[in-house]
């Protein structure tokens, strides 16, 4: 913020200066001229030739104007006014700042694979959950996600495949009498590679599926598991259902 009279007195600041010059200049230049006039007397006294005269004056007057031009030189005028604010440093121009390394987060727990954890006989329906990811675990599966609960959009089980496939999976323990019926694999048919984006959408059943279910799946790629093909999976008398081989048999799996 400019205060008032801050512009006039910074316009004026070489005024002084400047000032004592003039004076310095006309006082040597008065220095000059009585020396001058005290060398003419002398000279005139002591009878000396006409000719030294205006050598000696010129000699005086030359060292004088001498003096007074480099007393009022513009170097001389230059302000050296003490604690003026000289030119900034040069910083760096591309400062580096501190950058804190983010701590890596933990890998998430490996689901139990025990024989317990493996046992979907014995689970209820959040308990099976947690032993198909135990099985996605097992065979090699990393990281493995049970995800399921409201809003999970079908998707109960995300896990990544040793292959490095994107695998989702949807559980559905139900009784032996209890099939998948069509309309549970067209809602999960409708997320779960345009939301989940799966690589491999397989529906897990302790019980079995109905024949337009089936159709639906196949229609779709989606890979069905039922309660026959899970007891082999679980004793690994069968490859996983995200293989090659599995899906084409799952894709047969019996509706009986």
């Amino acid at each position: 913020m400019t205060l008032p009279g801050e512009g006039r007195r910074k316009a004026g600041g070489g005024s002084a200066p400047f000032g004592r010059d003039v004076v310095l200049a006309v006082g040597l230049v008065g220095i000059c001229v009585g020396g001058l006039a005290v060398f003419l007397k002398t000279a005139a006294g002591a009878g000396a030739e006409v000719w030294v005269v205006p050598v000696a004056a010129a000699v005086v007057l030359a060292v004088g104007v001498a003096l007074a031009k480099w007393s009022v030189s513009p170097v001389r005028r230059r302000s050296t006014t003490p604690g003026a604010p000289g030119p900034a440093a040069h910083g760096d121009p591309y400062p580096i700042e501190a950058t804190a390394v983010r701590d890596v987060p933990a890998a998430g727990e490996v689901p139990d694979v025990g024989s317990s954890a493996l046992d979907h006989a014995a689970a209820d329906a959040d308990g099976f959950e947690h032993t198909i990811a135990a099985l996605c675990a097992r065979d090699g599966c990393t990281p493995v996600e049970v995800v399921g609960g409201a809003g999970d959009l079908g998707a109960d089980v995300i896990a990544t495949t040793p292959d490095g496939l994107r695998v989702v999976v949807q559980c559905k323990h139900y009784a032996d009498t209890h099939r998948v019926g069509s309309q549970d694999l067209q809602r999960f048919g409708g997320t779960c590679f345009a939301v989940h984006g799966a690589d491999v959408a397989i529906v897990v059943t302790t019980s079995s599926y109905t024949a337009p279910a089936l159709e639906y799946a196949a229609a779709c790629g989606i890979v069905c598991v039922d309660g026959e093909a899970l007891a082999a999976w679980t004793d690994s008398a069968a490859a996983p259902p995200w293989e090659a081989d599995s899906r084409d048999a799952a894709a047969r799996v019996s509706t009986a």
